[in-house]
C-alpha cells in the first residue's frame, strides 16, 4: 500500500458536485492499493498514519500526532499513487490493484483506521470521480509505502 498525506488546515471531497466528506485540521490521505497488500499493511499503515508526529507542540516542533491534537481524517482512494512511469510518456498502472481486490482492501483499511483513531473518518467514493480540495498546512506532504518501510 501507498499513502500520500498532507497534513490540512481543511479538506474535502465532493462526487456529482455533492461534499461526501469534509474535514479541519487534520489529514488527507490519498491511498493506492496492489494486489499483493493485505492486513499486515493495513495496520502498518493505519498506526503510521494516527502516530505519525507532524503537528506543531506548543514550541511550534513537530511532535504531536493526529491523535494528540484531536486531528480529523480524509481517506482517498487513489490507484494513481502506482503508476510506472519508467517506459514513455503514458503511465501504466498495471500494480494497482482491480476493483475486486482493492475494494475489500480499502473497506479493510477504513475499518482500521477508525479503530486506530478512536473517532469516525470522512472518505471519499472508492471509482469514482472526485473533486479533492485541501489547504496544505505547512506544507506538509509524506510519503508512505508498506514495501518500503524505510
Amino acid at each position: 500500500m501507498r499513502a500520500l498525506i498532507q497534513r490540512v488546515s481543511e479538506a474535502s471531497v465532493k462526487v456529482n458536485g455533492q461534499v461526501i466528506g469534509l474535514i479541519q485540521t487534520g489529514l488527507l490521505v490519498l491511498v493506492g492499493i496492489e494486489d499483493n497488500d493485505g492486513s499486515e499493511d493495513i495496520q502498518w499503515l493505519s498506526n503510521k498514519i494516527c502516530n505519525l508526529r507532524i503537528f506543531g507542540d506548543e514550541n511550534g516542533l513537530m511532535n504531536k500526532s493526529l491523535k494528540d491534537v484531536d486531528g480529523e481524517l480524509l481517506v482517498i482512494s487513489q490507484f494513481t499513487l502506482h503508476a510506472d512511469t519508467k517506459k514513455g510518456n503514458r503511465p501504466s498502472y498495471i500494480k494497482a490493484a482491480k476493483p475486486e481486490i482493492a475494494i475489500p482492501l480499502y473497506e479493510q483499511f477504513k475499518l482500521q483506521l477508525k479503530a486506530d483513531l478512536g473517532k469516525p473518518i470522512a472518505c471519499g467514493e472508492f471509482g469514482a470521480d472526485m473533486k479533492v480540495a485541501l489547504v496544505n498546512d505547512g506544507p506538509v506532504t509524506i510519503w508512505l509505502d508498506t514495501k518500503n518501510k524505510s
